[in-house]
């Protein structure tokens, strides 16, 4: 396990009104799912402005240390949408109307009032680029090298999500298995930290609670091994029960 190649991923999600708290980001949580499925982990997320100064340091800062970098939001047909624009000026490469991309909004609007010029807009690519089909509206989302360059409104980044599976490489997906228990996160915090070293290539997450007058926890442990998860579980549950708390399969 320990020299399993670990596939990494990396979130940008570009746009004032998320900062604002007007529009609440619902990507992360589907991106994140999708990606485990890849066996790829997202390991780190950054939420920024529509400022191109942003947006650039974040994408050659997020695209260099990961082995794929997604951004939602800001690709849209109006003025304020600027996340094209702004990664063309990260990977150093003009801006240009995907030909394919043209003919796919035009076929869209055909019957919706025909292809303007800020309909248009959303058939801007950087240069080189390539297409991640979009079945739902028209406007493709874009893919430059380990970039993926997507839709901010979830159920259209879901199609998108869609039209990608089974096309990164990445490795095993994690598995993850839980279990409840009525304690204290405290009160087994050496527990849980001597069972993950205890079994290398696991993590275990500790998910606290407080319902129904008491406190309690979830744990979850993670690995692309799922023997190891069940072993890991195994070992813990036994533990929890010998100090003689209840633990509950699947959480609580």
């Amino acid at each position: 396990m320990a020299s399993e190649r670990i596939w990494t991923a990396a979130l940008l999600v570009i746009g004032d009104e998320i900062l604002s708290g007007r529009t609440q980001d619902k990507n992360i949580a589907q991106i994140a799912q999708w990606l485990n499925v890849q066996g790829i982990r997202l390991g780190e997320v950054r939420v920024v402005g529509d400022r191109e100064e942003a947006i650039v340091e974040a994408v050659n800062a997020l695209r260099g240390r990961n082995d794929y970098l997604f951004t939602t939001g800001g690709i849209g047909p109006t003025h304020d949408d600027i996340t094209v624009d702004a990664i063309a000026v990260a990977l150093d490469v003009g801006v240009v109307h995907h030909p394919r991309a043209m003919e796919a909004l035009e076929a869209y609007y055909a019957t919706r009032g025909g292809l303007n010029d800020a309909r248009a807009r959303m058939a801007r690519v950087p240069a080189g680029a390539d297409l991640i089909e979009n079945r739902l509206s028209g406007a493709p989302g874009i893919r430059w090298g380990n970039v993926f360059i997507m839709a901010g409104v979830p159920h259209i980044t879901a199609g998108m999500l869609d039209a990608l599976t089974g096309t990164l490489e990445g490795g095993r997906p994690v598995v993850s298995r839980t279990i409840g228990c009525w304690v204290a996160e405290s009160e087994v915090a050496d527990l849980l930290r001597v069972t993950e070293k205890a079994h290398a290539g696991v993590a275990i997450g500790s998910y606290p609670f407080f319902r129904e007058g008491r406190v309690g926890a979830n744990f979850v442990a993670r690995s692309p091994d799922e023997a190891l998860v069940d072993a890991c579980i195994a070992d813990l549950s036994r533990e929890l029960e010998a100090s003689g708390r209840q633990v509950v399969a699947d959480g609580i």
